[in-house]
């Protein structure tokens, strides 16, 4: 098994599973897909697996014995597959649980990227404070300079909404994730501060879901969801007990979608939303 991943990361293990969809897709099994490429079928499955990578003429034979006619998913699936990138998140591997750094590498390749939030300000616009304050209290078990490093990391993920070019970015924020006060009193009046003035950005949208809404019963639907070069490549990202869970099975992200329109038609609008953040700073 020399030379074989230890541990893929998930944009691997998402490439793994996609090329596994498009061969279940095409009705064979591994070994006929091996034959067809005269490989093993240990090696297809190394593959799939993301325990190694696959050259980008490789793949396109793949996808051409898989029949697989949609050019913008195989330009999508080579170029996950040729990326050589080594992000700012790699410093930290090691340091951190992986399933952060995954979730780093995947919002740096994200086209868009929606947040439903409903007891925290959404990761993208905490302060350094609010951050803290959160780390804190639910890791009090951890020394200082841990809680410094996850600080430090999520400071760095707001790259995407800060970069040159950033991505756009929506967020939809119930009521109690701005009342609740995570820190101390200024530092929740500088954290409503910094959501204002980022929701001013173009790329940049905020709505509330405010308490008095009549009928709503969507609570339960926190969620992070990162667009993909294709629709096909979306991954939703929930919170799991021991962090981040990435979910992209087409009939999820279809679902997650309309969860999240649904919700963002139950939202205030951008206006009256600033409007709303205005006065609970006011209220502090």
């Amino acid at each position: 098994m020399a030379g074989l991943r230890r541990e893929p990361t998930a944009r691997q293990m998402r490439l793994g599973a996609e090329l596994r969809r498009l061969r279940d897709a095409a009705g064979l099994t591994g070994r006929e897909a091996a034959a067809l490429l005269g490989v093993s079928s240990a090696q297809i499955n190394q593959i799939e697996s993301a325990l190694t990578g696959v050259s980008e003429k490789r793949l396109r034979r793949l996808a051409a014995n898989y029949a697989c006619s949609d050019e913008e998913l195989i330009a999508a699936l080579v170029a996950m597959a040729t990326d050589r990138t080594r992000g700012w998140w790699e410093e930290y591997r090691e340091r951190l649980p992986t399933p952060f750094l995954d979730l780093s590498e995947l919002e740096y390749h994200a086209r868009y990227r929606w947040d439903v939030d409903f007891l925290h300000i959404p990761g993208l616009l905490q302060t350094e404070d609010y951050a803290r304050a959160l780390f804190s209290y639910v890791n009090p078990e951890f020394p200082e300079s841990d809680v410094d490093l996850w600080v430090e990391h999520r400071m760095k993920r707001r790259v995407i909404i800060e970069r040159p070019a950033p991505i756009p970015y929506e967020t939809l924020i119930h009521e109690a994730a701005l009342r609740i006060r995570v820190g101390d009193r200024a530092a929740s009046q500088a954290q409503l501060a910094r959501v204002l003035k980022l929701s001013e950005a173009d790329h940049i949208t905020v709505r509330v879901i405010p308490f008095d809404l009549d009928g709503f019963a969507g609570a339960g639907s926190a969620m992070v969801y990162a667009g993909g070069p294709t629709p096909k490549l979306d991954t939703v990202v929930r919170d799991g007990p021991n962090g981040p869970v990435f979910v992209d099975a087409e009939a999820q992200l279809s679902r997650y979608r309309t969860l999240f329109r649904r919700v963002e038609t139950a939202s205030l609008d951008p206006e009256r939303s600033r409007d709303f953040i205005h006065h609970l700073a006011k209220e502090l």
